[in-house]
């Protein structure tokens, strides 16, 4: 495999080593103050000091590892502190959806006043990005969120908890490089829930009913990378064919769900919000009740899904991620993760209120809320 270069929707330069070329191509731009963003787990690995290292002479390079679990708020702006504190210039994001997503925010802050939240788009007092942000390269160590090609960051309310959504055209990253190579050595759980992830946004996006033909063609052949390459990359982690149509297919489920989502990932919404629950692992969980309560609504576009997926037919697909789960060893249920049938009322009450269950081919009631966190318990 080489490294491949290609422009969609943002500089991509996508193959084994491509993180080598970082360094080169920030000094080739005159940039010579990067702060690096990233979560406290991979600062601690070999990984990411071997990425420092490979950035080369001639740049001042600072070190921001805040991020942790769920990011919340008060991450991303302990990271604007520093980026202000080192006059950096531009902003590195090296790591999973978190770190990324906290990455963009930390360049959104750096040149605007408030606190991050007042830029969430639903703030009833929303604030407005105005000025260009600091550049921003994003260096994915995981292949779920896709969040190095999205044009939002999610954040959590430090005191509710809740998810909000940061979005505009401004914090896509001038730069991906997209290493396969970085993912080698993540673990199987890891590798299975963040592939979840990336599946999800797949199949989500494509059963929106919202009108993009472009984003469907995206999401049904995210889902056929996908299904062929996620139980490879979880029995043997360091099968590079596999680990790169994982972050490919990752990258394709973060491009398309420009066209929406759906009810699965307003519960998962929830349950990180209540339960501190991994997104990606949150996802799988509650996909079998959802795709049941969609596939009468939406049974051609199932058809579809069986069919890139190998699974037969439209009535065959449920019953295949629950097969595929199992081969990859996702928990059987909510209540193996520790989730409790007391917090259903608080869970409900959060994606009762959560935007992405807005395009779900089927409308969701509260009761329906209800309904999928039982049956997933």
């Amino acid at each position: 495999m080489t490294v491949s270069r290609f422009s969609f929707p943002t500089d991509i330069q996508f193959g084994p080593g491509a993180s080598k070329l970082v360094g080169d191509h920030l000094r080739e731009r005159g940039f010579k103050r990067p702060i690096v963003v990233t979560d406290k787990g991979l600062a601690a690995l070999p990984v990411l000091k071997n990425f420092v290292v490979s950035l080369g002479a001639g740049l001042d390079v600072h070190l921001f590892s805040g991020v942790h679990g769920n990011p919340a708020a008060s991450q991303a702006m302990q990271g604007r502190d520093a980026f202000r504190a080192h006059r950096a210039d531009c902003v590195i994001g090296i790591g999973g959806g978190a770190a990324l997503d906290v990455a963009k925010v930390v360049a959104l802050m750096a040149v605007h006043e408030g606190d991050v939240i007042e830029y969430a788009w639903d703030h009833p007092h929303v604030r407005p990005i105005t000025a260009e942000l600091p550049y921003i390269v994003a260096v994915p160590t995981t292949s779920g969120t896709g969040s190095e090609v999205g044009r939002s960051s999610v954040v959590s309310d430090d005191t509710t908890h809740v998810k909000q959504v940061i979005f505009s055209p401004k914090l896509l990253a001038k730069a991906v490089f997209a290493d396969p190579e970085l993912t080698i050595d993540l673990p199987p759980a890891v590798t299975a829930a963040t592939g979840m992830d990336a599946l999800t946004h797949n199949i989500e996006s494509y059963l929106s009913p919202a009108f993009h033909p472009l984003c469907d063609g995206i999401a049904l052949e995210g889902v056929r990378i996908a299904a062929r390459a996620l139980p490879t990359a979880v029995k043997d982690g360091r099968n590079l064919t596999a680990r790169a149509d994982m972050m490919m297919a990752s990258m394709m489920g973060a491009i398309a769900f420009q066209k929406n989502l759906g009810a699965v990932h307003s519960c998962a919404h929830a349950l990180g919000a209540v339960c501190d629950l991994h997104h990606g692992l949150a996802n799988a969980l509650m996909l079998e009740p959802v795709m049941r309560f969609n596939l009468d609504t939406a049974h051609a576009k199932f058809a579809e899904l069986a069919h890139v997926a190998g699974a037969g037919s439209a009535e065959d697909f449920v019953p295949w991620l629950m097969d595929l789960k199992r081969q990859i060893g996702i928990a059987p249920s909510l209540s193996a993760v520790g989730v409790k049938s007391s917090q259903i009322s608080a869970l409900v009450d959060i994606a009762e209120k959560d935007i992405c269950h807005q395009t779900n081919p089927r409308p969701c009631t509260r009761e329906d809320f209800a309904r999928f966190f039982e049956q997933a318990m």
